[in-house]
């Protein structure tokens, strides 16, 4: 994913995309040059926290609120988090990373084909909590799911080979 500098004035929808894009982008950048093994690399006991369970983690945010909520999908939910919540984390030693960013851009490129194609005071009603939630919402959780989530990405990729950095 090619990272662009977001626009900080302009159309909302523009604005948007452009953070949740960059947010995107920069979880790939920390993810990037690694092997394997280093992105299974659990940040320290007890946690489960790795950088290839944060890619399982958001493919399956995507689908979630995309396709799930926005557009109604009857999807199943990734990694088998129907039964166990912390799947997406608790299960990296033996997939495969090409694989699971495979899955993580399709659910990328899933959401922005739903979301272009909805206004953003759209409403739809969340399955599990029965609340009405809008287009502009999910656009606004999905931000800020990435970029607390790329926090933790930092300090992952920090401890794995020292790289720092936006």
């Amino acid at each position: 994913m090619k990272r662009n500098l977001p626009i900080f004035a302009g159309d909302e929808r523009a604005m948007l995309y452009g953070w949740l894009d960059w947010h995107r982008a920069t979880l790939a950048a920390k993810c990037a040059g690694l092997s394997e093994e280093q992105l299974r690399e659990r940040a320290a006991p007890p946690s489960n926290l790795s950088l290839l369970g944060l890619v399982r983690h958001m493919a399956h945010v995507e689908r979630v609120w995309f396709r799930q909520v926005l557009d109604g999908e009857d999807v199943p939910r990734l990694w088998g988090k129907d039964t166990r919540q912390d799947a997406d984390f608790e299960e990296v030693d033996d997939v495969s990373a090409g694989e699971v960013f495979a899955v993580w851009q399709a659910e990328v490129e899933r959401a922005r084909e739903v979301s272009a194609a909805l206004p953003l005071d759209e409403l739809a009603k969340h399955p599990r909590r029965g609340s009405d939630v809008s287009h502009l919402g999910v656009l606004i959780h999905l931000v800020q799911e990435y970029a607390r989530h790329n926090g933790h990405a930092d300090l992952l990729r920090e401890r794995i080979d020292g790289t720092t950095g936006e």
